[in-house]
Order: C-alpha cells, then sequence, then structure tokens
C-alpha cells in the first residue's frame, strides 16, 4: 500500500500504545514518519527499527509537549530530515487524576499545556510547512463528550477543549484544503489503560460491543483520516468508543 507515499507525517507521542501503531500504519502506506517521545528512547528507536525493517522511512525526536520550544523544534527537525510536513498527528497527552479540590494550578498549567496548548502550537509550526491538502488529526477522548467517571475534571476539560479548536482550525485552514479532524478513542488496551483489570471489566458493561478497542483500531481511523478518502471530512469530532458514548 502507498497511498501516502511522498508524504511525511509526525506523530506525538509516538514511542508507545496508539503513538505507535499510527506511526506504524501510516509508515506502512509509505509516509515517512517522524516520532516523538519524551522518555522512552529505547521504545521509540524500536518502532523506528521495526518501520525500517519493513521497508519504511522514520526517526524519533526527544521533545516535551509541555515545552512549546521542543513542540516547535519538532516541526523543524522534521522539515530538515524530510523537506516537508504533510500530516500532523497530535497524539502526546496526560492525565492527571484526582479529587476536584486536590488539583493544584500546576496540575491545571500542566494538563491544558500538554493536551491543548502543545496541539494549538504544533498546528500553528506545521502550517508553515505544509502543503495545501495537508491533514492535521488529534487524538482526544470520548470524555471530551462524557464525563465517564470522578476525579477527571481536567482530562475532562482538555479534551473537550480539543473539539473546539479542531473546529476552528478547519475553518481557518479550510480555503487551503487542510483537513483538521478529532479522533476520540474509548477504552482502548494500552499499558496506560489495559484490558484486563477490574475497572476494564466495568468499562465493558457500558459498551454495545463489550470490548475494548485496539491501538490499531484508532491507528485504522487516523490512517483513512490522513488520507485521499476523507479530503471532503473537516473540522468533524469522530468517536471510536465501541458504543461507550450512546
Amino acid at each position: 500500500m502507498s497511498k501516502l507515499k511522498n508524504k511525511t507525517a509526525i506523530v506525538t507521542g509516538g514511542s508507545r500504545g496508539m503513538g505507535k501503531a499510527i506511526a506504524k500504519a501510516l509508515a506502512a502506506q509509505g509516509a515517512n514518519v517522524a516520532l516523538t517521545y519524551v522518555q522512552s528512547k529505547e521504545k521509540a528507536e524500536n518502532v523506528v527499527a521495526e518501520i525500517k525493517l519493513a521497508g519504511g522511512k522514520a526517526i524519533a525526536i526527544k521533545a516535551d509537549n509541555a515545552s512549546n520550544s521542543d513542540v516547535a523544534a519538532v516541526v523543524n527537525e522534521t522539515v530538515q530530515n524530510f523537506g516537508s510536513v504533510d500530516i500532523l498527528v497530535n497524539n502526546a497527552g496526560i492525565a492527571i487524576a484526582k479529587p476536584l479540590n486536590d488539583y493544584t494550578i500546576q496540575d491545571y498549567e500542566d494538563t491544558m499545556g500538554v493536551n491543548v496548548r502543545a496541539v494549538f502550537v504544533a498546528a500553528q509550526e506545521a502550517v508553515k510547512h505544509m502543503p495545501d491538502g495537508g491533514r492535521i488529526i488529534t487524538i482526544g477522548s470520548n470524555m471530551g463528550d462524557n464525563a465517564v467517571s470522578e476525579n477527571m475534571t481536567l482530562y475532562t476539560a482538555s479534551k473537550s477543549a480539543l473539539q473546539g479548536l479542531t473546529r476552528g482550525m478547519a475553518r481557518d485552514l479550510g480555503r487551503r484544503k487542510i483537513t483538521v479532524n478529532l479522533v476520540q478513542p474509548g477504552p482502548v488496551d494500552t499499558d496506560m489503560n489495559p484490558g484486563n483489570t477490574e475497572l476494564a471489566d466495568f468499562l465493558r458493561t457500558r459498551m454495545p460491543l463489550g470490548e475494548y478497542g485496539t491501538t490499531e483500531d484508532i491507528a485504522a481511523m487516523v490512517s483513512f483520516l490522513a488520507g485521499d478518502e476523507s479530503k471532503f471530512i473537516t473540522g468533524a469530532i469522530l468517536t471510536v468508543d465501541g458504543g461507550f458514548n450512546a
């Protein structure tokens, strides 16, 4: 498959979980991939090695999404290596779970900085180099629509904010045929949210399909949005949650 041949994609938080699956899926479609990591250098390099072994091109860039300068540097390094940025996938995120009165202002700043501000900064930097017809895809959460549990106020707020950011950027970039879409995963089996816990068993009772999603399920949606088949979809909020929010 080569629908993304000669395209370059950035995937933030691409060393594990959904980010890893997305990076591999885009590379399998022919894209050059720059993936970022904060601490998991070995894991990131393993993803790069897997992509190269399969015949693709990839690089790993250390970057903290809490840092505006790091986010901007990722775009510049990607352009230096591959010449452009055609696809931006904002996948990196954090979750701080606490009762409302236990949150600190720093918790707020950290959550909004990584989950929202970094998406804004990355988009601003990427579109400087992105040709018309590019793609911006952000990974949110079905919790952007539904506060499914207590102790997740800041996370829920940040994921709701991405909806407005997505719609606004879609309006701003539409004349350039750059599409901007938000993917909202529900329960997905990752090392941060494993499918073999009591919590997972409870969450399955809320899902019509009765099963956790896989990282490949999310990657498949991102791959679709990155290609030409999705050129008439922008400003969309696409929930992939096994019916959790139904």
